[in-house]
C-alpha cells in the first residue's frame, strides 16, 4: 500500500507541475497577443528600452554625438521582430553649418543596406533660403531614400510669425528642388503650439516620447520618435529609436522615385 501512495503522490506531482507550466505558457501567449492588439510596450533587453508593440518598420536617427557607426552591426541586429530598419542622418544645420559625421554616415548606411533620410536642424533666426541653399549642397538624393526632412524645434529667439515664414521658405525651395514634399521633425508641444493646421499638408516626425500607444497629436503622421535612449550595435552611444506608421507598401511609397 506504500509504494502504491507514494505512486499516486508522484503522478499527481507531475501532473501539476505539467499544469502549471502549461499555464504559465498560456498567460505568455495570451499577455503578447494582448500587447499586439491593444498596443503597450514590450521591454527588449538588448535594445536597452521598452518599444511600442503594433509596428513592423523600426529606425533609428543619428549625428556627430554617435560618432563614427559600424552600419554593418547595425544592419545585422534583429531582435525578434525588431530590426533598425531605416536611419535619419542629419546632415545641416543653419545656413551654414553641416554635420562632420554626415558624410560618412550617408555613404555607409546606404552600403549597408539601411534605408536613409536627411535632416536639417532649423535656425529660426536665420533665412530659410539659404538653410535650404545649405541643405542641398550637401544632400544628393537617390531612388530609395527618405525624402528630406525639416527639424524645427526651437524660436531661438524669433516671433512665431517669423519662424513660421522661414519655415515655409525652407520647405518651398526644398519640395521645389528635390521635386518631393518634405517632412517635419517636432515634438508634440512645439507643432501645437507654433506651427498648427497650416504646416497640416506636410508629412510629420513627431518625438513624443514614452507614450504607451502613440504620439498624443491631433493630426496624421508618419514617423514616431519614441524614445532616446537605445542601444545598438555598431554604435556607442544612446540613440533614438522611431516607428514607421504604416506597413511595408506604405514605407515604400512613400521613398524617394
Amino acid at each position: 500500500m506504500a509504494r502504491r501512495r507514494k505512486n499516486k503522490n508522484g503522478k499527481i506531482l507531475l501532473f501539476s507541475i505539467v499544469c502549471f507550466v502549461l499555464i504559465a505558457i498560456f498567460i505568455v501567449v495570451i499577455t503578447e497577443i494582448f500587447n499586439r492588439k491593444q498596443g503597450g510596450f514590450i521591454h527588449y533587453a538588448e535594445f536597452g528600452i521598452n518599444i511600442p508593440q503594433g509596428y513592423s518598420i523600426h529606425g533609428i536617427d543619428v549625428s556627430k554625438y554617435q560618432s563614427q557607426i559600424a552600419w554593418e552591426q547595425v544592419k545585422a541586429m534583429r531582435i525578434k521582430n525588431i530590426n533598425p530598419g531605416f536611419a535619419f542622418i542629419k546632415a545641416t544645420e543653419g545656413a551654414s553649418n553641416f554635420d562632420p559625421q554626415f558624410d560618412r554616415n550617408w555613404a555607409n548606411a546606404r552600403s549597408a543596406g539601411v534605408v536613409r533620410g536627411a535632416y536639417h536642424f532649423f535656425i529660426a533666426t536665420k533665412d530659410g533660403n539659404a538653410q535650404a541653399g545649405n541643405f542641398i549642397n550637401k544632400v544628393e538624393l537617390k531612388s530609395g531614400d527618405i525624402p528630406p526632412v525639416l527639424d524645427i524645434e526651437q524660436l531661438n529667439g524669433a516671433t512665431p510669425a517669423n519662424l513660421k515664414k522661414e519655415a515655409k521658405r525652407w520647405l518651398d525651395s526644398i519640395e521645389n528642388y528635390y521635386d518631393v514634399r518634405p517632412i517635419i521633425y517636432t515634438n508634440v508641444d512645439f507643432y501645437n503650439h507654433y506651427l498648427g493646421a497650416e504646416f497640416d499638408k506636410y508629412p510629420l516626425w513627431v518625438a513624443h516620447y514614452y507614450q504607451p500607444q502613440q504620439p498624443r497629436i491631433n493630426r496624421d503622421w508618419l514617423f514616431w520618435q519614441h524614445n532616446d535612449a537605445g542601444r545598438v550595435n555598431g554604435i556607442g552611444h544612446p540613440v533614438d529609436f522611431n516607428v514607421f506608421n504604416g506597413d511595408s507598401l506604405a514605407f515604400k511609397d512613400l521613398l524617394v522615385k
